[in-house]
């Protein structure tokens, strides 16, 4: 049986300059892995910001199942030559409640279990300053998945990645969409991401948007925006 995890019905946003989405709804279902797609201006982000309780839209609601964890990876971030904390100490602060580093038992547990599906157990001690591009955004990716979220948002966490660390990141975002029932919602500008990743698409358009299912595209110029 299926379980609907959020339900976005007829939002609307508009600011003072810009009216961006109108009367969009749409569904997301456990275990799902749905793009957002677009131009830039369109929304993607804002439509992120209103299902991270960031911004109320102007009408319409969002619903969520009761209890829903949501699980957030950001853009690429710099992140200065000097930080003192590990890649370990960097994933656990998204653990009780930032009360680190006074971990239990089953919390420690926790966080081994996570650095080992995403690969960085060998490299936990790192520091954060030292650590590349590809083990940054591997590491902002264990810190959301290690309080086990029922949702993961990527935001475009794979732009500013070279192919071979964009699909490393991927294919474990799809180990943890395949194994542990992870519901993923991506905002990407990359086609074969796209192509290759989701289940479904959500392209955001000026004129409206359009939802479909990525298995029925036929080829780049489905899209008036990838």
């Amino acid at each position: 049986m299926t379980e609907t995890l959020v339900q976005v019905h007829d939002i609307s946003v508009n600011f003072p300059d810009k009216k961006l989405f109108q009367n969009l709804s749409f569904d997301i279902d456990r275990r799902e892995f749905l793009s957002v797609i677009g131009s830039n201006g369109v929304g993607k982000t804002t439509l992120i910001r209103a299902m991270l309780g960031q911004i109320t839209p102007t009408s319409g609601e969002i619903k969520f199942r009761e209890g829903l964890k949501i699980g957030y990876v950001p853009q690429f971030r710099n992140i200065d030559a000097d930080y003192p904390l590990s890649i370990r100490d960097f994933v656990a602060l998204n653990l009780q409640d930032g009360n680190f580093p006074w971990l239990n038992k089953q919390e420690r547990a926790q966080l081994d279990q996570i650095l080992d599906e995403t690969d960085l157990k060998s490299i936990q001690n790192t520091r954060m300053g030292r650590a590349s591009g590809g083990q940054l955004q591997k590491a902002y990716l264990a810190q959301a998945l290690v309080d086990d979220p029922d949702l993961l948002v990527l935001d475009e966490s794979t732009a500013s990645l070279d192919n071979e660390r964009k699909y490393e990141l991927l294919n474990l975002v799809q180990h943890f969409n395949e194994q542990h029932n992870l519901t993923v919602i991506s905002i990407t500008h990359d086609y074969a991401l796209l192509k290759k990743y989701s289940t479904r698409y959500l392209e955001l358009r000026p004129d409206g948007y359009q939802l479909g299912m990525v298995d029925d595209i036929k080829s780049r110029e489905d899209f008036a925006s990838v």
